[in-house]
């Protein structure tokens, strides 16, 4: 009998998994059931597409064709209401029951709303889907002022659209530098620099009180809490994600801003598993639980899933470094592993447009973050994965090639 799988999700996450197991299994009866109205499209590019950059042709990955070429059935504006572990079911808001084996949910996230008022007015966007992205640029084209809230990695994406259109925008930030708990105020000032060279400018210690309105209810400024007023007729906002586990109240999963899973995308449930941005899943190089909304790792998550639900078995296991890149400016930038994190760093301003941070716990790499030279990303990334105690030899992350070797050398033996 054909084994039943049911991917709830068609993200990179759902998808991979739905590749991965047609791959493993080419008899397996495989459904994938997406609320979006259109098949997977690469959320990497629709910032570009925004940006006014590209046609909507390359942001699409697949169309429907590729799911019916593999067999895989792609349910499309389709609401998942609940999940019944026990009975194995999966039930929708039009009333269907899919019957499952095994079960993968990969439903992501919504972006978190600013809790103020008119937050929800006209001109006020979130950024994640490609009908976010459609919407953000035909209101960016028209704009002549804005706002961005929100000082990390996707509220920069906001921020770059605003540049890239044309319109005189506002950085809105809570603290005294972009992405204050990976980058120091030195290596910030260089993105600093380059919002202002984009005509964005970046204001520090602020935030949004609330947004005011016009009679028909759309944004025309936006109110810091020290009462300085901003005009806009757009606002961009990214403050976070809400995880998508409502339909999940009563399954059984152990939930905890998100779904718990181990290094095989397993959930406490049997025959359930998770994978991408959902996942609080038990990072093996950091030691403990984690999440992580980089595509690479929501691929690789999907990509495991699949094979360990294909093997009914604890065969592969989740071990990846995660990267996360910004093409926005004329310099390179990338952060990997959890930059965030950690119990000590080293960092060094190389010259205007270079530097680097590497964040470590117990003596061992568990993130950084590199501007304007990206070439020793592969060396501590293999640092962090082969968890070398770098103890006593911390400056030499600081050096310009990355010699694996020598730490590895003088890593003290197990």
């Amino acid at each position: 009998m054909c084994a039943s799988h049911v991917i709830i999700g068609d993200g990179i996450a759902g998808s991979s998994a739905a590749e991965t197991i047609r791959e493993q299994d080419p008899d397996a009866d495989i459904t994938v059931i997406t609320e979006e109205g259109e098949a997977l499209y690469n959320r990497i590019l629709i910032k570009e597409f925004a940006k006014g950059k590209l046609p909507e042709a390359p942001v699409s990955i697949h169309d429907p064709d590729w799911y019916d070429e593999r067999d895989i059935d792609l349910q499309l504006n389709t609401v998942v209401t609940s999940v019944d572990t026990d009975a194995h079911e999966v039930h929708t808001h039009e009333g269907d029951v899919y019957e499952y084996d095994k079960l993968l949910v990969a439903t992501g996230g919504t972006p978190t709303q600013l809790p103020v008022d008119n937050s929800d007015a006209e001109g006020v966007h979130h950024f994640w889907t490609f009908e976010d992205a459609r919407a953000i640029k035909e209101d960016a084209e028209a704009a002549e002022n804005g706002v961005v809230v929100g000082a990390g990695l996707l509220g920069i994406d906001l921020a770059a659209i605003c540049g890239a259109q044309d319109v005189e925008a506002h950085y809105l930030m809570r603290g005294n530098a972009w992405w204050r708990y990976a980058l120091s105020e030195e290596g910030a000032e260089i993105i600093h620099d380059a919002l202002r060279e984009n005509g964005v400018t970046p204001v520090f210690d602020s935030g949004v009180d609330h947004f005011e309105t016009d009679d028909e209810g759309r944004i025309e400024a936006a109110i810091d809490p020290n009462g300085e007023r901003f005009e806009a007729d757009f606002a961009g906002v990214a403050i976070g994600l809400d995880f998508n586990t409502e339909f999940l109240r009563g399954s059984g999963l152990e939930l905890d801003d998100g779904i718990v899973v181990d290094e095989y995308l397993q959930t406490n449930v049997e025959d359930v598993y998770a994978a991408g941005d959902i996942t609080q899943f038990h990072d093996v190089v950091l030691g403990e639980r984690a999440q992580n909304g980089a595509w690479g790792s929501a691929k690789e998550q999907g990509s495991i899933a699949g094979q360990n639900m294909v093997a009914d078995a604890e065969a592969e296991r989740f071990e990846w470094v995660s990267s996360y890149s910004i093409t926005h400016f004329d310099f390179p930038f990338l952060s990997f592993g959890h930059p965030t994190l950690g119990d000590d760093y080293v960092e060094k301003k190389y010259d205007e447009g270079t530097w680097r941070r590497v964040v470590l716990k117990d003596g061992k790499v568990i993130g950084g973050v590199l501007i304007g030279d990206l070439a020793p990303q592969s060396g501590l990334k293999k640092l962090a994965r082969q968890q070398v105690d770098v103890t006593g030899k911390e400056e030499l992350l600081l050096a310009e090639s990355i010699d694996v070797e020598a730490f590895e050398e003088a890593a003290p033996a197990e």
